[in-house]
């Protein structure tokens, strides 16, 4: 799954556009290295998002099948370190 596709469906961002826009600023990693909207997400990968005054860092532990899932299901997908 696409990593702008991703951040929406397991609610990190509330659109997909912001977690294009995001992307596009440089502030999105995989693995450490800068993400691009087309870079795939895999299970076991480090998702790492630089806010003005913090970083956030999440585990991917499953990819979603669905467009969207509910709130209450997002540690089945992400786990934040």
């Amino acid at each position: 799954m696409r990593i702008d596709k991703f951040l929406n469906s397991v609610n990190i961002t509330k659109r997909r556009s912001v977690a294009q826009d995001m992307i596009s600023n440089k502030v999105v990693l995989i693995n450490g290295v800068i993400a691009k909207s087309s870079k795939n997400v895999e299970v076991g990968s480090v998702i790492t998002i630089n806010y003005l005054e913090s970083s956030k860092n999440y585990e991917v532990l499953q990819i979603p099948t669905t467009k969207s899932t509910p709130k209450s299901l997002q540690a089945d997908y992400i786990k934040e370190l």
